[in-house]
């Protein structure tokens, strides 16, 4: 079986009693079991990542509301886990991104993420200057930034996770390693473009089945964009179980296959070192 890098695992859910809107997103949009916000036990995510070939996993921790899950899972197995942090506060960010930067001294961070619209109402897109401290600050620590790309499953504003907005981020901030996330839907063909036209851009498929993937991303990854496309789950929503599965019955070359479930995680993310943070 293929080695796999599943780049955006939550372990938090069952740490807190979930707002409205998360459990509208299980029940309405994804009609997940109630179990999918349940407490997470090591043993059994580890078991299925070993079925599933998942080397390393990276697992969301905030830095408003820290996840002792994450932490410990890390501390417990350092070479089967890493962390991407959100929750940078973009409105007072100095003290927040001090905290970051400690964080990414202190643990592995593979990456830190925002979602446009979950913050500020959604009236902020990626090109507003109230985002370019964090910006400064990832290009400067080298740390990767994962925004949201795609109208959100939840009823909140969607117009500012359009992939277009990112198309001056790239051009001002070429330094800057950053990744869609969460697929780009509906805007796919303009988030392929931005692909084709900066190097420094990823796109990344959370929370999206592979079998529902469009044609036009699959064509890409087999021509020209072999290096741009990184494998998911977004897990426990969209199980391993179900998504390795579906990605290796994808009509791609083994060497493509490979490059989206492995390599291109582990060069963006890890700086080219294995997965488990040692040189190759």
């Amino acid at each position: 079986m293929p080695k796999v890098l599943d780049c955006l695992v939550n372990v938090h859910f069952g740490e807190r009693e979930q707002p409205a809107w998360m459990l509208e997103v299980r029940d309405k949009y994804f009609k997940g079991p109630q179990s999918m916000y349940r407490q997470v036990d090591l043993a059994e995510l580890i078991d299925e990542m070993d079925e599933q070939g998942v080397e390393k996993a990276i697992l969301m921790y905030s830095i408003v509301k820290p996840s002792p899950t994450a932490l410990k899972f890390v501390e417990e197995m350092p070479d089967r886990f890493a962390l991407a942090v959100n929750g940078v506060d973009l409105l007072h960010p100095v003290s927040s991104l001090r905290e970051l930067a400690a964080l990414v001294h202190d643990l592995p961070v593979a990456y830190t993420t925002v979602g446009p619209s979950f913050w500020g109402d959604g009236m902020y897109p990626p090109t507003d200057a109230v985002y370019y401290p964090l910006y400064y600050k990832c290009a400067e620590l080298g740390l990767p930034l994962c925004m949201n790309t795609g109208l959100p499953g939840p009823p909140i504003p969607g117009e500012v996770q359009n992939p277009i907005h990112l198309d001056r981020v790239c051009y001002r901030f070429p330094e800057l390693k950053l990744c869609m996330i969460h697929g780009a839907d509906p805007w796919w063909d303009v988030a392929i473009r931005l692909l084709i036209k900066y190097e420094n851009l990823r796109l990344m498929t959370s929370a999206w089945s592979p079998k529902r993937l469009p044609d036009s991303l699959l064509h890409y990854m087999r021509t020209r964009g072999r290096d741009k496309v990184i494998f998911g789950s977004d897990w426990p929503v969209l199980p391993m179980r179900r998504l390795v599965p579906e990605a290796l019955a994808l009509d791609l070359p083994d060497d493509v296959r490979d490059n989206y479930l492995y390599r291109n995680a582990q060069e963006f993310f890890f700086g080219g070192r294995s997965a488990g943070g040692t040189a190759e």
